[in-house]
């Protein structure tokens, strides 16, 4: 499965950073070797903490309307970083706590199965992630975004949604925000007999 490739676009004369940001279906989050393939250098911080997830969330993930003050999801807050570039992504991942709570995933980056990626932390909890949606936008940086990633008030970024899904159940939902100056998004995959085997 292919799908995302985040383009770094540098100053005059830079090269441009091309990276597959989905690899095949079972496997981790290519960040950490896609950046060291490159002789660079960089970082991945991350918070997560269990929440009631907010309307737009619950909506997104399938979620029955909340019920007292309950916390109901995971979610993660990355922020990938190279020693060169500085902060150039926000990616936030909510999960729902009725699938992973009392497992060893729960925790995304934490346990046997820590940064391995969505689909291969539900496939050890037996939900076998077979899709995958992404829906791509522009806004205007919030004030917290502009000040993670470095970047002007004002400054336009790209939001791309994610979901994984197995099956009709949506697993994981996702926030990508990157800045619209810096980053261009190119989409691929196969067709044909290639598709059918990918």
């Amino acid at each position: 499965m292919r799908g995302l490739l985040p383009v770094r676009v540098g100053e005059a004369g830079q090269q441009v950073l091309v990276r597959s940001w989905f690899r095949e279906r079972q496997d981790g989050s290519p960040f950490g070797p896609a950046i060291e393939e490159q002789g660079r250098h960089g970082s991945l911080e991350y918070t997560s903490d269990t929440m009631q997830a907010p309307p737009e969330i619950r909506e997104r993930l399938g979620l029955a309307e909340a019920d007292g003050h309950w916390h109901d999801v995971m979610r993660t807050a990355y922020l990938f970083s190279t020693k060169d570039e500085g902060p150039w992504m926000l990616l936030t991942s909510w999960e729902p706590l009725a699938l992973t709570k009392g497992t060893p995933i729960a925790f995304p980056e934490g346990g046997e199965f820590a940064g391995q990626g969505v689909p291969r932390r539900m496939a050890s909890i037996g939900l076998m992630v077979d899709a995958w949606d992404e829906r791509v936008s522009a806004r205007v940086a919030t004030h917290k975004e502009a000040k993670r990633l470095d970047i002007g008030a004002g400054s336009v970024v790209m939001v791309i949604q994610r979901a994984h899904l197995a099956g009709d159940r949506v697993v994981e939902v996702a926030d990508i925000v990157v800045p619209a100056e810096s980053t261009m998004l190119a989409y691929n995959g196969p067709v044909g007999d290639a598709a059918a085997t990918s």
